[in-house]
């Protein structure tokens, strides 16, 4: 019998990547530098830079970036597996750098990133740095966006704080001063947004960007992929990941199209 090929999300190793620790706002992570061009801060989803947040990372390398990914938490290059993301979960869930759950909050690891953000931008070409943010990071990249260095912010399925009632649906996870300075950087063209999410996402609740909407208007740009039943990229119910794990390249889904529209945006916005 032939064995029949199942599509499988691009990933990556650690090779060529320069891991260098990284220290700020009292917190010292290691981050992995790779490329050239302008600068892309990636902030990898829970549990941690699995090989999937690696292809994403070669594919805006490929692009022509210089990419850092930090690395928060998890162990750098191991695979995804249930109990290692629940072990992860249960950390993060508990760390006051997080604040997993918290309304109207400013996170502390914002301050780290936004510190990352601008050791970047002050050493490469372009107009800023982009910031991607996924699931338990998605807001992340948002927050950082009060810092002049950022140019540009993706959050791709921002799942914090976790949706347990309607308060924390509706929180775009930073605190209300973060959101005026975003606000009015967004007002003045420096910054813009892009969010993904599937539209039967439960942790991602649409509610969370029409908040985002709602204050920056044409700056913050929504794409929303089919997850409902039958559609045609057969995305079960439960997809989550926008351009890590149900990317698929050949042919190209609706995922794919939504990586390269965020490196499109990226290009715009950057350089």
């Amino acid at each position: 019998m032939t064995a029949v090929s199942v599509p499988s999300a691009p990933v990556g190793t650690l090779n060529g990547w320069i891991r260098t620790p990284f220290t700020a706002a009292g917190m010292t992570f290691d981050c992995f530098e790779k490329g050239s061009g302008p600068g892309v801060v990636l902030i990898p989803e829970i549990p941690g830079i699995t090989p999937e947040v690696l292809g994403l990372a070669e594919h805006l390398v490929g692009a022509g970036f210089t990419v850092v990914v930090p690395s928060p938490f998890g162990t750098p290059g191991r695979s995804n597996s249930g109990s290692y993301q629940m072990g992860v979960v249960l950390r993060l869930c508990v760390s006051s750098e997080f604040r997993a759950f918290a309304m109207n909050s400013a996170r502390p690891i914002t301050d780290y990133l936004r510190a990352v953000a601008c050791d970047l931008a002050a050493r490469t070409p372009g107009r800023g740095v982009g910031m991607i943010g996924q699931c338990f990071t998605g807001g992340f990249a948002l927050a950082a966006a009060i810092d002049d260095s950022v140019a540009a912010s993706v959050l791709s399925q921002p799942a914090v704080p976790f949706p347990v009632g309607r308060a924390r649906q509706l929180d775009p996870g930073v605190s209300a001063e973060e959101f005026d300075r975003i606000a009015a950087r967004a007002n003045a063209g420096e910054v813009c947004a892009l969010g993904l999410r599937f539209s039967e996402d439960a942790l991602v609740p649409r509610a969370r960007f029409d908040t985002i909407k709602k204050r920056l208007g044409d700056a913050f740009e929504i794409i929303q992929l089919d997850s409902s039943p039958g559609n045609p990229d057969g995305y079960d119910a439960s997809a989550h990941s926008v351009l890590t794990k149900e990317v698929r390249e050949d042919p190209a889904n609706s995922a794919a199209d939504a990586r390269s529209r965020v490196v499109a945006f990226l290009r715009e916005r950057i350089g």
